[in-house]
């Protein structure tokens, strides 16, 4: 007769008991009075109710071109208030590469470097020809770089610059018309270019890139509010769609409107300021901290960034003045920090550019909570375009109570069904009990999986887990049938043989399963993602960890004679 204290002695079952408890702690199920049974698990909008935002990237792509002359008049007119003429340009031979390219004018108005410099279209050049006459010459630049400044400064937005096998693409991460577009150009003597059969190439949008980084800093930003997981994914090519669960709609606009463009600016005379850098030269920002008597929050600025940020400083006189040239913050044009360089930065831009920077908010909690969303402003509010909300809805919270209720009863109703169809199959309980008990420790342990990752519970998901039961029982079934022979186990040797080919024709059945469920996780359909995954988690969960203990009990459960002949009852 098998000795049942054996079974509490195997590595395995050590293993697998440990695991369980581990996501029994991991869900951490509970009871609030007023609120009912409680856990650490996040439940989808369709579980608990909540409000969803669609919102659409506002752009455009498109292919322009323009004569060079007429770019550089119309953008260097208006800095030296007098009219060029350009004597020298190599710019219209075509391709984006800059090297050994320039662009030749002169003007009879004076003009410095720092002039031409601040249009950032090249390494800029400057002679007296004569008293009345200054020669300009714009070197290491071209065509698409000149037209990038022209489109980023005509618009006040960034633009970016993509090649094609079709030619270069300009994104003008802001919203503008193809009228709008076509009449700025004219004014260069440019238009937007059209394809072979006439057709335009100015398309309302941004490339699948930015909108993926807009996806990206919107998660990061929201998720770091300290609210629920909540999930961000894209629709199509132009729109972000944002579940808030447990969130009403209100609430929900408030937290989604929060995030926007950043920039940073700098103030020149009066009121007016210069653009210094946009949110993406920010490579990182530190924890708000406290220290010489003050709140502050640390971020780092990459090579251009810190560079530009040095030279505007020069140029507008911040570092002779800093308390006349704030350097002020925005976040969707609404301005939401400002100060002055300290005495130290100030000396210190003299020489050489800083990459470190701490922004200061202050001595009390107000300015403690100040730095702290600044913080958030910094390290994700950079949104690379505008965004403008399109839709809108709310799922009641009872009516997710429902779903959840009936989620669970599904749930249940599957496992005692499937739990009758292996009675009567069997008709032993001592297979029965192991069964079920697995399939149960099985769903426990991808809750507390789920739990552990913050991995959000919708309708698709609790369906995963439902599949990943019948599964389960599938392959339960498989090593039941095989080891067992007119009743009664083999010997032990025979058995440890049957139950290998078991698990080769569960390895087998897993396997495809996670094949034929992994294109849905990759290509990321919306709610099939998440039935997707569970399902996966499930059948690792169960071809690792529960089934290969379920051989182990049965074979305890249904004892062995070695000498061959197999018994069934003690």
């Amino acid at each position: 007769m098998s000795d049942k204290k054996g079974l509490f002695k195997n590595i395995r079952v050590i293993i697998f008991t440990l695991i369980l408890l581990g996501s029994i702690v991991a869900i951490h199920p509970g009871y609030t009075p007023g609120e009912g049974i409680t856990t650490n698990l996040n439940f989808g909008l369709d579980l608990e109710g909540g409000s969803w935002l669609q919102i659409k990237l506002e752009g455009a792509l498109t292919q322009v071109d323009a004569d060079a002359g007429e770019l550089v008049s119309e953008m260097v007119e208006p800095v030296i208030g007098a009219p060029i003429e350009v004597t020298s340009d190599n710019l219209n031979m075509g391709g984006s590469d800059s090297a050994g390219k320039s662009i030749t004018f002169t003007t009879s108005a004076p003009v410095s470097a720092p002039q031409i410099e601040s249009l950032e279209l090249g390494t800029v050049s400057v002679d007296k020809l004569s008293d009345a006459q200054t020669q300009v010459t714009i070197s290491d630049t071209s065509k698409e770089t000149m037209i990038k400044a022209y489109l980023s400064k005509s618009l006040d937005a960034e633009v970016v610059l993509f090649s094609t096998e079709d030619g270069t693409v300009y994104e003008i991460r802001t919203a503008v018309s193809e009228q709008e577009l076509e009449a700025l150009m004219e004014k260069a003597g440019g238009s937007i270019v059209k394809d072979e059969d006439g057709t335009s190439t100015y398309k309302e949008g941004v490339s699948s890139e930015t909108r993926d980084l807009t996806r990206d800093i919107l998660n990061d930003k929201l998720n770091s509010l300290g609210l629920k997981d909540i999930p961000v994914r894209t629709v199509g090519e132009d729109y972000i769609l944002i579940d808030f669960a447990g969130i009403d709609l209100a609430t929900a606009k408030e937290i989604a409107e929060k995030p926007g463009k950043f920039e940073i600016r700098i103030q020149t005379t009066g009121n007016e300021t210069q653009h210094v850098l946009y949110g993406d030269s920010i490579v990182g920002v530190g924890i708000p901290s406290y220290h010489e008597g003050q709140w502050h929050t640390p971020f780092t600025l990459n090579e251009e960034g810190a560079r530009t940020l040095q030279k505007v400083a020069l140029e507008t006189g911040a570092i002779d003045n800093p308390e006349e040239h704030y350097l002020n913050m925005y976040l969707d044009d609404v301005q939401i920090y400002g100060a002055p360089l300290s005495p130290e930065a100030a000396d210190r831009l003299r020489e050489t550019p800083i990459y470190s920077w701490e922004a200061s908010t202050g001595t009390d909690e107000a300015a403690k909570a100040e730095a702290e969303a600044l913080q958030i402003h910094l390290r994700a509010g950079a949104l690379p375009v505008n965004v403008v909300l399109v839709g809108s809805g709310h799922v009641d919270a009872g009516l997710g109570a429902q779903f959840k209720t009936a989620a669970v009863i599904t749930g249940l109703i599957s496992l005692i069904a499937v739990a009758a169809v292996v009675y009567f199959r069997y008709k032993r309980p001592e297979i029965l009990v192991p069964m079920v008990g697995t399939s149960i420790s099985e769903v426990i342990m991808i809750l507390g999986v789920a739990s552990l990752i913050g991995w959000q519970l919708d309708l698709a998901s609790i369906a995963g887990i439902i599949a990943s039961i019948g599964t389960g029982i599938d392959h339960l079934v498989i090593i039941t049938d095989e080891v067992l022979y007119e009743g009664k186990l083999p010997p032990t040797k025979v058995f440890a043989s049957r139950l290998g080919k078991a698990f080769t024709i569960i390895l087998g059945a897993a396997s495809t399963v996670i094949i034929a469920m992994s294109p849905l996780v990759v290509m990321g359909f919306g709610s099939l993602k998440g039935f997707a995954i569970t399902t996966i988690i499930g059948v690792l969960i169960g071809v690792i960890i529960a089934r290969p203990v379920y051989g182990i009990v049965i074979k305890e459960l249904l004892h062995v004679d070695e000498s061959g002949n197999g018994i069934i009852t003690e």
